[in-house]
């Protein structure tokens, strides 16, 4: 069984033909797909894919690049959603900082960030972190809010061998591995040797990031088995035991038993 940490399936490039995507993702061995929550919008589709999917597991939480000046009220009806029922969920996400576009936010973003950490910390909830661009200032805040008890993801992880030795740090983090892993030049093959295999995860974060040969494509839950080619071909190990380590880093970390049907867990 594969885990897809990380998929925006219920994103609107996926309205026409979401069910075949589905059908792909399990004829390829997907048994399950996270999804995760970017902001006020995209909660009744997230809801309505989750409802209807059972291998189909929400996440909820506000996305750094959807931090505006309206970010107040944003929040505040995010925090009623996952507070209302925080056991459907199976982590906080996706959070973190993004100083790609540009920094006007900034200090609105950490904010929210610290916020939402909180939330996971009283909830026991993992966090699902997306960094882009800000590893020093999302460092910095995790390091006043980290607690022993703090679990999470770095999600789509793109940084470097110091960068991994960083977040080993923080114990219950983990690496989210896609698509950037098959690029040429990404240099993500080399940085992946460093992290212990029982921190890593696969994700997509469809539709974007589609590894090769499908680069430039959308991006869909059945392309992860490219992603576990590559992580055989860099690690040397079969697919079997790529699949079998990161699934069950998956259902640990997520907690996914409480989600699944045996048929999937």
């Amino acid at each position: 069984m594969i885990i897809d940490t990380h998929s925006h399936l219920y994103a609107e490039e996926f309205d026409t033909d979401r069910a075949e995507v589905l059908q792909r993702a399990k004829q390829t061995g997907i048994g399950a797909i996270l999804l995760p929550n970017i902001d006020v919008e995209s909660i009744a589709v997230l809801e309505q894919l989750a409802t209807e999917q059972i291998s189909c597991v929400p996440m909820m939480g506000l996305h750094p690049t959807y931090v505006k000046d309206n970010w107040q009220q944003e929040l505040a009806t995010i925090e009623s959603q996952l507070f209302a029922a925080p056991e459907r969920y199976c982590a906080v996400g996706e959070i973190g900082l993004d100083l790609y576009w540009d920094d006007t936010f900034l200090e609105a973003q950490k904010q929210v960030f610290r916020i939402q950490v909180q939330w996971a910390k009283k909830l026991q909830l993992p966090i699902a972190i997306h960094v882009r661009k800000a590893f020093e200032e999302l460092f910095a805040v995790l390091d006043q809010e980290w607690t022993p008890e703090l679990s999470g993801v770095f999600h789509c992880f793109t940084g470097s061998k110091e960068q991994v030795q960083r977040i080993l740090k923080y114990q219950h983090f983990y690496f989210g591995i896609g698509g950037v892993i098959t690029y040429k030049n990404a240099g993500l093959a080399e940085v992946v040797k460093d992290i212990p295999l029982d921190k890593l995860l696969l994700e997509t974060d469809a539709p974007y990031l589609s590894p090769v040969p499908y680069r430039g494509k959308r991006n869909e839950p059945s392309y992860l088995i490219e992603v576990v080619t590559k992580l055989q071909e860099t690690l040397g190990l079969s697919s079997a035991e790529i699949e079998a380590q990161t699934s069950a880093n998956a259902i640990r970390l997520f907690h996914l038993e409480k989600f699944l049907t045996f048929e999937y867990a």
